[in-house]
């Protein structure tokens, strides 16, 4: 997490923001992001957050309802995209491959986002 500087402002250099994170913002055939690093860390943080957050609600939908570890991710992916939507797909494909990397699980096959997202270190 970013730490608040006197002025009530996020302190950047205190968040890693992961290159599988960061190449979300940045366009084909580019070296920067199309977003400033504040939009970044601020997306990164909520993303990261979110994924967090779900891990106890994936485990608890894995036991209770009996299914694989594919369609809890595959059921929370659809859920992330569903709605009043606050994330991108391709942050909820991340958010997705960040939460299997916290519960050690596999990745699944969900469109492109398995191609793009979990080929990339988290």
């Amino acid at each position: 997490m970013s730490t608040i500087d006197d002025l009530g402002m996020p302190n950047m250099n205190q968040v890693e923001i992961p290159q599988s994170f960061m190449a979300l913002f940045v366009t084909a055939g580019r070296l920067k992001p199309d977003a400033s690093l504040e939009v970044v860390v601020n997306r990164y943080e909520i993303c990261e957050d979110m994924a967090c957050m779900l891990t106890e609600h994936a485990q608890t939908i894995l036991s209770n309802l009996c299914l694989t570890e594919d369609d809890v991710l595959i059921r929370c992916h659809e859920g992330l995209l569903s709605g009043d939507a606050a994330f991108t797909e391709q942050e909820s494909g991340w958010i997705i491959c960040r939460l299997a990397e916290l519960l050690s699980w596999t990745v699944p096959e969900f469109g492109e986002a398995k191609s793009s997202y979990s080929r990339q270190t988290l």
